[in-house]
C-alpha cells in the first residue's frame, strides 16, 4: 500500500511540475507576442498587416489542432458518462441540476450588462464618427438568416458526421445524450462499445497532454498579430468602453467566485490554481473552445466525478457562455447610446428576455456574440452598422469574455458534482 502511495504522490508532482512549466511557457508567449507585436506595429507600421496574417498562423494551428479532438472528446465522454450513469433519473437529476444553474448563470450575466450600462453610460455624448461601416458588412449580413427555421436547423443534427466535420457542439450534445440513453438500455450487450468508447476518451486526453505544449506557440502568435495591426493606443481610444466592461468583468467575476466559494468552501482555491493555464489560454486564444480538452483533464484531477464532469461541461458549452452574456446586453445598449437612441426600461427587459432565447441558438458559431448583437439591435431599432464601432476592440472584449465562459462552465460543473456527492 506504501509502495502504491509512493508511486501515486510522485506521479501527482509530476502532473504539477507539468503545468507549472506549462503556465510559465504560456506567459512567456503573451509578453513576446506582446512585445513583437508592438516593435512591429511602432517601428514597421506598413508591414504590420502582412505580418499578423503570417504570425496569427501559429494561433490558427493551435486551435486547430484542439478543435481536431473536440468532436470525439464530447461524443466519447458523454455517451460513456450517460452509460456508465444506469440510472435515467440520475441523468434527468444532473441534466436539471446543470440546466438550472445554467439558467440561473445567463439570466444574472444579461442582467449585470445591461445595469452596469446604464450606470456607467460609456457610449453617452460620444463624439465618435459612424461613417465608416464596411467592416461591419460581413455581420450584418449573417443576421439575415438568423430565424427560428436556422434556430432549429442548428440546434438538432440531420447527421452526426456533419456535425462532427463541423464541430457543432450542441448538436453533437443532443446526439450523444440519445445514444447514451439507448445504449444504457439494453444492458449486458453495451459493454464492449462502453469499454471501446472509455478508451478512446483516454487515448483523446492523451493526446491532449500533447497538444497543450503547443499552446505558448498559438498564444505568441495570436497576441502579436493583434498588437501589430491595433497596437498600444486602441486602450486609450477606446478607455470608457473597455474600463466600463473590465469593470463589469470583475463584477461577474465577484458574484461566481462567491457562489462558487458558499458551493465549494476553501477548496475553490484549489479549482482556481487547475484552471491557471486553461483561463490564460482562453484568455490569449480569445477561444474558450480550445481549452474544452484541457478544462475536461484539469477537473477531473480536480476531484470531479467523470461521468458528471463528461454530462455537464458539453452542455455548459452550448448553454453556460456567462461572460458572452454580459457582453451582449452590454454592447446593445451601448450602441444605442451612442447613437442616442431611448431605450426605457421595459424596453431593455425584452431585449434581455430576447437574448436569453436568441443567444442559445448560435454556440460554437465563430463571432457568435457579435452576431448576436446584431441581430437584437436591427430587432430594437437600434441601427446595426453600429457594431463597426466596437470591431476593431472586440479583440480585447473577447480575451476576458472567453475566460469568463471557462470560469463559469468550470464552477457549474464542480457545483453539479459537489450537489451530486451530497445527495449520495
Amino acid at each position: 500500500m506504501k509502495k502504491y502511495e509512493y508511486f501515486h504522490a510522485l506521479k501527482k508532482l509530476i502532473l504539477v511540475k507539468s503545468n507549472n512549466k506549462l503556465f510559465i511557457a504560456i506567459v512567456a508567449g503573451l509578453v513576446l507576442g506582446v512585445a513583437l507585436g508592438g516593435l512591429v506595429h511602432y517601428q514597421y507600421p506598413e508591414s504590420g498587416e502582412g505580418f499578423a496574417k503570417n504570425i496569427k498562423l501559429l494561433g490558427t494551428i493551435f486551435i486547430r489542432m484542439v478543435q481536431m479532438i473536440i468532436a470525439p472528446l464530447v461524443f466519447s465522454t458523454l455517451v460513456v458518462g450517460i452509460a456508465k450513469m444506469g440510472d435515467m433519473k440520475m441523468v434527468g437529476r444532473v441534466g436539471g441540476k446543470a440546466m438550472a444553474w445554467f439558467l440561473s448563470a445567463s439570466l444574472m450575466s444579461l442582467m449585470l450588462g445591461m445595469m452596469l450600462v446604464n450606470w456607467l453610460a460609456p457610449g453617452k455624448d460620444a463624439s465618435v464618427s459612424m461613417a465608416d461601416v464596411k467592416s461591419a458588412d460581413d455581420l450584418v449580413k449573417n443576421t439575415h438568416s438568423f430565424s427560428l427555421e436556422e434556430f432549429v436547423k442548428h440546434v438538432v443534427p440531420k447527421s452526426i458526421f456533419e456535425a462532427m466535420a463541423t464541430n457543432e457542439i450542441l448538436q453533437i450534445v443532443i446526439f450523444s445524450i440519445l445514444f447514451g440513453i439507448a445504449l444504457s438500455s439494453i444492458g449486458r450487450y453495451a459493454k464492449p462499445l462502453i469499454s471501446t468508447l472509455e478508451t478512446v476518451s483516454h487515448v483523446v486526453l492523451k493526446m491532449v497532454s500533447y497538444i497543450m505544449w503547443v499552446a505558448p506557440f498559438g498564444v505568441f502568435g495570436a497576441v502579436a498579430g493583434a498588437v501589430a495591426i491595433y497596437g498600444f493606443d486602441i486602450w486609450k481610444l477606446y478607455a470608457n468602453y473597455l474600463v466600463a466592461f473590465g469593470f463589469g468583468i470583475l463584477c461577474l467575476w465577484v458574484i461566481l467566485l462567491a457562489v462558487g466559494y458558499l458551493i465549494l468552501g476553501n477548496r475553490l482555491w484549489a479549482l482556481l490554481k487547475r484552471l491557471a493555464s486553461p483561463l490564460l489560454i482562453a484568455f490569449s486564444t480569445t477561444s474558450s473552445e480550445a481549452v474544452f480538452p484541457k478544462l475536461t483533464e484539469e477537473l477531473e484531477r480536480f476531484g470531479c466525478d467523470p461521468k458528471i464532469v463528461s454530462f455537464t461541461l458539453p452542455l455548459g458549452y452550448s448553454f453556460n457562455l456567462d461572460g458572452s452574456m454580459m457582453y451582449m446586453t452590454f454592447a446593445s445598449l451601448f450602441i444605442a447610446q451612442v447613437y442616442g437612441i431611448d431605450m426605457p426600461i421595459e424596453k431593455q427587459i425584452l431585449m434581455l428576455l430576447v437574448l436569453m432565447l436568441t443567444s442559445k441558438g448560435v454556440a460554437g458559431v465563430p463571432r457568435a456574440s457579435l452576431i448576436v448583437v446584431v441581430a437584437t439591435c436591427a430587432m430594437f431599432g437600434i441601427p446595426p452598422e453600429g457594431i463597426a464601432l466596437i470591431l476593431p476592440i472586440d479583440h480585447f472584449c473577447d480575451m476576458a469574455r472567453s475566460m469568463t465562459n471557462v470560469l463559469g462552465n468550470a464552477l457549474a460543473t464542480s457545483a453539479v458534482d459537489k450537489w451530486e456527492a451530497k445527495r449520495d
